[in-house]
């Protein structure tokens, strides 16, 4: 029976997260079942941290009580001027103490570290503009006249600030959707690297290849682009976490008469020693929980592939193609590349190579 394509993302959903917190593709099932149990399961914690906030809570409320039980000792318009600061105080202390309890009930208990610091960063920007609002109401007595000022300073702010304002969007949109997290290798543009931080304006990259390399090395430099290219260019994500791998190849020419059975067998089984059965694991098992998906149709195949190409250059192009994990492509294909040389070189009769002028 086939399920609803509602109830078959919201599965894919449920495992991706679980990939995220397990280090073992085998664990991912379990992963999930227990993320399921975590979010309905009730947990206490200490109240030391919150000491604090509880004792100066305290000396407001005693002020308050205080200017209320006594109200000759100041004049009418000063008592109702402390009488607002007093109340704005409290509530400030309230909503920190709110805010340390959403993070230690709540985000510190994640063990995703990447949704960790996307939610601090949520909670502290949340918590600074109620903040403002409390300081506004505090301040300010006549609410029109303090919305239309601050209606027309937004105004000109708002042309002023058009780039960081649509990159402010482009982060939100970052944290809703995640085209990428940090720690993902990804390309926009012509940028590539791997993602070290997203702060509310822009994304710094730590860059792989570039002007200077051939290969998916780190670079050595930075790139930083504003949030607002999301929203208008390709994203590009080479770590999809329950499917952290690209695909890559390897690709040697050879010449009509090589035995391609000997080369085809001999490729394939030094790619495998070189990935190990247990990433052929892996991809079986993603191969198995992506069956439960909407793209139930893909095939992944868990062992390595080669294939045979036509060459312009009257040679065949003998490709061993075979899945990696994106920042383990390079130093993979540099050791898997001599092996295969090594091989097929130690059998000159089954396998003919380019030599001198016929290169």
């Amino acid at each position: 029976m086939v399920e609803p394509v509602e109830q078959q993302t919201e599965e894919l959903q449920r495992l991706e997260r679980a990939a995220e917190e397990s280090h073992r593709p085998e664990d991912i099932p379990a992963s999930a079942a227990r993320a399921n149990r975590r979010a309905a399961r009730h947990t206490s914690s200490s109240w030391s941290g919150f000491v604090s906030y509880f004792v100066v809570a305290a000396v407001i409320g005693l002020g308050l009580f205080l200017l209320d039980w006594q109200d000759t000792l100041f004049r009418p318009t000063t008592e109702s001027r402390i009488h607002r600061y007093l109340v704005g105080a409290l509530s400030v202390v309230g909503l920190l103490a709110g805010a340390k309890a959403v993070d230690v009930y709540a985000i510190s208990r994640l063990r995703n570290t990447v949704s960790r610091f996307n939610l601090q960063r949520i909670l502290r920007l949340a918590v600074g503009i109620a903040i403002v609002f409390i300081a506004i109401s505090v301040l300010f007595v006549n609410w029109y006249a303090a919305v239309v000022s601050l209606g027309l300073i937004s105004l000109i702010v708002g042309f002023a600030l058009q780039t960081p304002i649509s990159s402010f969007i482009g982060w939100i949109y970052i944290l809703a959707r995640a085209p990428y997290r940090v720690g993902d290798r990804i390309q926009i543009g012509d940028a590539r690297g791997d993602v070290i931080d997203v702060s509310y304006l822009d994304t710094t990259l730590w860059e792989i290849g570039g002007r200077h390399l051939s290969t998916d090395h780190p670079s050595g430099r930075l790139i930083k682009f504003p949030n607002t290219n999301v929203l208008n260019t390709p994203v590009y994500n080479y770590s999809w976490p329950l499917f952290p791998y690209v695909w890559n190849e390897i690709k040697f020419s050879i010449a009509y008469e090589s035995d391609l059975q000997f080369v085809a067998t001999t490729m394939q089984k030094l790619a495998e020693e070189e990935l190990g059965e247990s990433m052929m694991k892996k991809v079986k098992l993603y191969r198995d929980l992506l069956a439960r998906t909407p793209v139930d149709d893909l095939q992944v195949q868990e062992r390595p592939v080669v294939v045979f190409r036509v060459n312009p250059n009257t040679w065949l192009d003998a490709i061993v193609r075979y899945l990696v994990e994106p920042k383990r492509s390079g130093p993979v294909k540099t050791r898997l590349t001599r092996k295969l040389l090594q091989a097929l070189n130690a059998a000159p009769e089954k396998v003919l190579f380019p030599r001198s002028n016929l290169r």
